[in-house]
């Protein structure tokens, strides 16, 4: 069953985005990913749980945190 994992991580220039994308690519059992730079997300989907990208995205020194949805939007 696919999880949807989304991080909030700060994707200030190509080379944090290449990194981050490397870090992800290595991880067993995703099946896609994508990072979108206005919002600083990184969405991640596969046998993954949050805390296991959180801990890759660490090692290589970035600061990773649940990305939480605004509360100003309005969900159907």
């Amino acid at each position: 069953m696919a999880n949807v994992v989304e991080l909030k991580v700060g994707l200030h220039c190509d080379d944090c985005i290449k990194k981050i994308l490397k870090a992800i690519k290595k991880i067993q059992d995703i099946e896609t990913y994508n990072v979108d730079i206005k919002l600083n997300k990184v969405i991640v989907t596969g046998n993954v749980t949050t805390e296991q990208v959180i801990r890759v995205l660490q090692k290589i020194g970035k600061n990773a945190t649940p990305f939480q949805q605004d509360a100003s939007q309005h969900h159907n």
